[in-house]
């Protein structure tokens, strides 16, 4: 069945819940990358911006391209050095409604590029002004789960997020559908050895599933070695239906509907 397939008046397109289009080197070829996306059927795409400059042409770009949709923070990674320089431009960007997420937040304890009590003091952060500001947040997470989900009862406890780029356990998975959080797959998914991965795929619900590309990164299996962007999702989603057992277009068409609803637009 086509993912193109017309149900009533409406036509299936797929949305990138996360993709970095206002990075270095991605910015620079940012209007063959949107064209190409939209040839493909991507009718929305959410930004994620990680520092001044990506934040400041996230937020221009936004003024011409309206499918295309702001979330800002600081990764976990770059905590140390960047932290507390960058987080009252977040701060100002989510209070003045320029935001629609906040994120990519986080613990990444497998590379601990930054200190751990570091991220732990920022993620509280960045979950009070999610709070504070009724926004979603945006979660990167490696080899930190506990430490996440007990930061995220004290500082978040009634709050929605969504767990970027997922390649965690089945279990861990669980303590994010009980919390009634997102799961967001990206082209990992695709790869041969991901066989664990597409287990938990197949166990999550198709209402908590977003799909995305983490664009440059992680390009999937038939794109292995390229520079990944949102035209590839599609094989993302197909990995999903699959997996599944399903139509493509009815991945397509839940998980927008689901990125829809979880950004509140």
């Amino acid at each position: 069945m086509s993912r193109n397939r017309i149900i009533g008046k409406l036509e299936i397109m797929f949305t990138d819940s996360h993709a970095h289009l206002t990075c270095d080197p991605v910015f620079d070829e940012l209007e063959g990358i949107l064209k190409r996306a939209k040839e493909k059927k991507v009718d929305r795409i959410f930004n994620i911006c990680t520092d001044k400059i990506s934040l400041e042409r996230g937020l221009e770009l936004t003024k011409k391209e309206k499918w295309i949709h702001n979330i800002g923070a600081t990764t976990p990674h770059d905590v140390e050095k960047e932290g507390g320089l960058y987080f009252p431009l977040f701060e100002m960007a989510a209070k003045q409604g320029q935001l629609v997420a906040i994120g990519e937040t986080g613990l990444d304890y497998h590379y601990e590029h930054s200190p751990k009590e570091l991220q732990k003091t920022f993620l509280s952060r960045y979950f009070s002004l999610a709070e504070e500001c009724l926004l979603p947040v945006v979660i990167h997470c490696r080899d930190a789960f506990d430490d996440l989900y007990m930061i995220a009862e004290e500082s978040f406890p009634k709050g929605q997020a969504v767990l970027h780029c997922f390649t965690g356990t089945m279990k861990e998975a669980e303590v994010a559908l009980e919390r009634d959080w997102m799961i967001s797959f990206s082209g990992i998914i695709t790869f041969k050895r991901s066989e664990i991965l597409r287990e938990v795929v197949k166990e999550t619900p198709l209402n908590h599933i977003l799909i995305e590309t983490d664009t440059p990164y992680l390009a999937p299996q038939s794109m292995r070695g390229k520079t990944n962007e949102p035209s590839f999702i599609d094989e993302t989603a197909q990995t999903i239906a699959n997996v599944k057992g399903i139509p493509l277009d009815e991945v397509a068409e839940i998980t927008s509907k689901n990125a829809q609803r979880f950004f509140n637009l």
